[in-house]
């Protein structure tokens, strides 16, 4: 879809407040999912003293400010995570149209960056990537695929490259090297990305595990069990983004 100048911009802060509303449903999904609790049935509470929270309570960010990040009811401190998910998936979405603009492509990887979001904290939590969310991812993937039927095999290729080097690498150290949820997000994302991209994913995360969770254990001073998720998915939504560029950039420097 051919845009000018001002039609992005209304496109963009659209788009951005949507990602801030979804963000406030992610909330729901990371603390919920875990415990097994339905996500559209109870109505949001207080953690601590148990009171519904009312609908002019949860407008995203600008709730948790004019509260000053407390219950309204019994002044326990809320945590961070709220507004923080909600701004980073809106965020992610701004950065999305901006670079990719508005068409399927965007839509679909604003759903993927979503659903990265909120399975790296939950990974981040308790070590496991829910299998929901990589049934999600695929069934984006499928559609990804469905709209681009012409190169096909690209993705059918990044479904099985990387999800199938990992998947070696599970069975030979008997899942202590990675998870069993790791190998499926690298098949359903590889599934969406295509061959290049997804490779080009798995060297970012592991780029970035190397060096952000090293510098995580020293500031925290102490040992840390490694969730991987969280540094694939920031490796996907790099590739997303800027994938192509680099691959281009990297041909251009290192192989040409």
């Amino acid at each position: 879809m051919q845009l000018d100048n001002i039609q992005i911009v209304i496109w963009t802060v659209i788009i951005t407040l949507y990602g801030i509303m979804i963000g406030s449903f992610l909330n729901v999904v990371i603390y919920r999912v875990p415990k097994h609790e339905s996500i559209v049935v109870s109505r949001s509470h207080c953690m601590n003293c148990g009171k519904q929270i009312k609908w002019y309570d949860l407008v995203p960010v600008v709730s948790f400010l004019i509260l000053r990040g407390k219950c309204r009811y019994c002044k326990t401190k809320l945590s961070l995570q709220y507004p923080l998910v909600e701004f980073t998936n809106g965020l992610g979405y701004a950065i999305i149209v901006i670079v990719k603009g508005v068409n399927v492509e965007s839509i679909l990887y604003c759903l993927c960056m979503s659903a990265l979001l909120a399975l790296s904290v939950i990974d981040w939590r308790t070590f496991e990537i829910p299998f929901a969310f990589n049934v999600f991812i695929g069934i984006l993937g499928i559609i990804r695929l469905l709209t681009d039927y012409r190169h096909w095999y690209i993705y059918i290729l990044g479904f099985v490259s990387v999800s199938g080097f990992l998947f070696i690498i599970y069975k030979a150290t008997k899942g202590r090297a990675m998870g069993g949820g790791d190998v499926r997000l690298m098949a359903a994302a590889g599934l969406l990305l295509g061959l290049k991209n997804i490779v080009l994913s798995l060297v970012l995360g592991c780029l970035l595990a190397s060096v952000l969770h090293v510098l995580y254990m020293k500031l925290k001073n102490k040992d840390h069990m490694l969730a991987f998720g969280p540094y694939l998915s920031m490796g996907i939504f790099i590739s997303m983004i800027y994938g192509n560029q680099i691959i281009e950039w990297y041909v251009n420097t290192f192989v040409n």
